[in-house]
């Protein structure tokens, strides 16, 4: 296997079992009565960007896309992987192969950035979701999740390290 065929193993792997255990723990939130990204909105937004419009004043008020809650679904997940690649070009294919927990935070709390100055701000919540009732709030939660998301990227670095053989 070439490295960037390991390289793209790697980060599809680690990205879906990181955005997976995001997802367990955005269940967890739900069933505490806490709210998490409604990934329809998300595909709505992600449409409308294909579209032509970045920012909204608010997303559940814009026209729905057809598709939404597929296409929230698959840009979830290939964020995921988008943010493993970034972690695996940070620190290689050694780390990936013998992972340790620190880069994996703080390669999980970096992303952090993305909900809070773009993915927020398009939607209409303003940076840190100033424009929402809660902004401290809901950016701790966003701090939270993404930390979430960097514990889960070393867990799914271990299994891939187990699981795709290194072949150099």
């Amino acid at each position: 296997m070439s490295d960037t065929a390991e390289l793209a193993a790697r980060a599809a792997a680690i990205g879906v079992g990181a955005t997976l255990v995001m997802d367990v723990w955005a269940l967890l939130l739900r069933r505490a009565g806490v709210p998490s990204l409604n990934l329809a909105l998300l595909g709505r937004w992600v449409g409308h960007v294909f579209r032509g419009r970045v920012r909204h004043t608010s997303i559940a008020s814009a026209a729905p896309i057809r598709g939404e809650r597929w296409i929230g679904w698959i840009a979830h997940y290939a964020i995921g992987i988008t943010f493993s690649a970034l972690l695996l070009g940070t620190f290689g294919l050694e780390w990936a192969e013998s992972p340790t927990l620190m880069p994996a935070l703080g390669t999980g709390i970096a992303t952090v950035v993305a909900p809070l100055c773009i993915l927020q701000p398009g939607m209409g919540a303003g940076i840190a979701s100033r424009k929402t009732p809660t902004p401290v709030f809901n950016s701790l939660k966003s701090l939270i999740t993404h930390t979430v998301f960097g514990l889960g990227m070393y867990l799914a670095a271990l299994a891939a390290a187990w699981a795709i053989p290194v072949v150099r």
